[in-house]
């Protein structure tokens, strides 16, 4: 059972890596974006990978999804006996990695900015280094406004609540 995983798993992979490849010459001989990467805007990062995730779920997540299915429901049919002859799991473990959803709220505020800037369409080899450090340091101000008063506000909050009960 281990090893049809396995199988399934390097398939899966094998296929994703395929569609990638096919879906690279596709958009640069259909002009969804340019050829030479020096000329590559965010509005062509954003269209390429929103297409890429398109035909990867269309070609590899779709399919992916109904043998997961199948494979539940022929999971299911099998007898208690059998199921418990295969052991998956080993010792669970309780730690878990916290995301990163910080890098991705930046990300995302990078964007808004750039579009706001007026900078979606324009090749970003035209952008300066200084352009690129100051958006990130006002991205990541405006999380702190964003994120801190409501913060601030509560922590206030809290300590009057606290100081009125406590006395």
């Amino acid at each position: 059972m281990i090893v049809l995983f396995m199988v399934g798993a390097i398939l899966v992979s094998a296929g994703a890596i395929l569609v990638l490849l096919w879906f690279v010459g596709h958009a640069q001989s259909t002009g969804l974006v340019p050829t030479t990467l020096g000329l590559w805007s965010i509005g062509n990062m954003v269209a390429f990978l929103l297409n890429l995730l398109f035909w990867e779920l269309l070609l590899i997540g779709i399919p992916l999804i109904i043998v997961a299915i199948v494979v539940w429901l022929w999971w299911r049919r099998l007898p208690l006996e059998e199921r418990n002859e295969y052991t998956f799991r080993g010792k669970r473990s309780r730690s878990s990695s916290g995301g990163n959803a910080f890098s991705f709220l930046i990300f995302i505020g990078f964007l808004i900015k750039v579009y706001l800037d007026g900078n979606w369409d324009v090749a970003i080899a035209t952008w300066s280094f200084d352009y690129l450090v100051y958006s990130v340091i006002t991205v990541m101000v405006w999380i702190a406004i964003i994120f801190g008063i409501p913060l601030a506000i509560g922590i206030v909050w809290w300590l009057c609540h606290d100081m009125r009960s406590g006395a």
